[in-house]
């Protein structure tokens, strides 16, 4: 019950005043949400619109919710199955996930994380080492994929 009063409260409170660049909604059940994330200004992903699928867990709020890209998207945190490494999606000890956090929070984390890569805990250690090494690569792949993938 405590979860579904929360995701209620959340997704309305997302609905009215949504971050920027970021919509959220109800897909068929509460637990099961899709999101948009718009790619930001002066980053490889921008013009890009991003869909991520949002499964709550029964234990929601005290376990993070399992977020994933649908729309392919070049970057070193981001595998080809749409899996985001970052920590607060992750339980402590190895994660930073915390009942006070919020969908919007994690959204706006994904993000800055889209903005700001994090070359050094790498999902996809290629596009990692070409961020490192060759960031004008980087940065024509990451458009092209843009364009190709998240185009409208």
């Amino acid at each position: 019950m405590q979860r579904a009063s929360r995701l209620t409260r959340e997704l309305s409170l997302l609905a009215t005043e949504p971050p920027p660049g970021i919509t959220c909604w109800q897909n068929k059940q509460l637990d099961d949400l899709r999101a948009q994330i718009l790619g930001g200004m002066d980053t490889p992903y921008e013009k890009g619109v991003f869909n991520l699928e949002i499964i709550v867990p029964e234990r929601y709020p005290f376990e993070p919710p399992k977020i994933r890209f649908l729309t392919p998207i070049y970057h070193p945190n981001i595998d080809s199955a749409g899996r985001i490494c970052l920590d607060v999606l992750k339980l402590p000890p190895k994660g930073a996930w915390r009942p006070s956090l919020s969908i919007a929070t994690l959204l706006t984390s994904i993000q800055l994380l889209m903005a700001e890569p994090n070359p050094d805990d790498p999902l996809m250690a290629d596009i990692s080492s070409e961020y490192k090494y060759n960031k004008q690569l980087f940065l024509l792949n990451a458009r092209k994929w843009t364009e190709k993938y998240a185009g409208q």
